[in-house]
C-alpha cells in the first residue's frame, strides 16, 4: 500500500449544529465512516486534521467580531471545546494520524497542522513512502482547496473523491473544483 488518505476537518463547528456549519456536513462525516469501514485496508496511513485555534485571542488575525468570511471569521473550532471536536458520526477509529491546525494564526491546509508529537504530514508521507493521496473532507472551497493544493505543491498525486466533500458555498465549491482539477488533481468519487 502507498496510498494515503486525507480526512480534512470534519469537526462539530463546520457541520450543521456548528459555528460555521456547512449544509450536508453531517451527511458527508456518515459517508466518510461508511467509507472508511469498506476501505481503511486500502491505506497505508489515514491523516485527519482538525481546526485547533486559540480561545484567548484572534489567532493572528483570524477571528472577527466583524468578519468577513474571506479572510476573518466567527470564534470557530477552539481547542478542547465541542465545536473543535470531530463531528458526531465521524468514526475515528481507523484513523492512523492526528494533525492540530490554526494553533494561535490562521491555517487552511492538512499540510499546515502538526500531530501532539509533532509530527508533520510530509513527515509522514515521506516516512511511509507515499505520493498517492484521496483527499475528503470539509469545506471544499476553503480548506479541501487548501489541501489538495499543497499537496499537489509537495509533489504527491491527489485524487479528490468529490462525493465525500462538502462545500460552504455551491458557486465557490465549483470553482474550487475546477482550480485544483487545472493544478492537476484527479477528480472522482468513492466508487472509482
Amino acid at each position: 500500500m502507498t496510498r494515503a488518505l486525507f480526512i480534512v476537518d470534519v469537526q462539530n463547528d463546520f457541520t450543521e449544529r456548528g459555528a460555521l456549519g456547512v449544509e450536508g456536513g453531517d451527511a458527508v462525516a456518515e459517508r466518510i465512516s461508511r467509507y472508511l469501514q469498506a476501505h481503511a485496508d486500502d491505506y497505508a496511513v489515514i491523516v485527519a486534521s482538525r481546526d485547533w485555534h486559540h480561545g484567548t485571542d484572534d489567532n493572528g488575525g483570524h477571528f472577527s467580531d466583524a468578519p468577513d468570511f474571506v479572510d476573518t471569521w466567527p470564534v470557530h473550532c477552539v481547542g478542547g471545546t465541542y465545536g473543535a471536536e470531530y463531528d458526531e458520526v465521524f468514526d475515528t477509529t481507523r484513523v492512523t494520524h492526528h494533525l492540530k491546525k490554526g494553533q494561535g494564526k490562521p491555517a487552511y491546509s492538512l499540510f499546515e497542522g502538526v500531530s501532539d508529537e509533532g509530527e508533520t504530514a510530509s513527515q509522514i508521507l515521506d516516512a511511509h513512502g507515499i505520493r498517492d493521496i484521496d483527499l475528503v473532507g470539509i469545506a471544499t472551497d476553503y480548506c479541501v482547496r487548501a489541501s489538495t493544493l499543497d499537496a499537489l505543491g509537495a509533489g504527491r498525486n491527489v485524487r479528490v473523491l468529490t462525493d465525500l466533500v462538502a462545500g460552504v458555498h455551491p458557486v465557490s465549491s465549483e470553482k474550487a473544483l475546477d482550480e485544483i482539477e487545472a493544478a492537476g488533481a484527479v477528480l472522482t468519487t468513492s466508487r472509482f
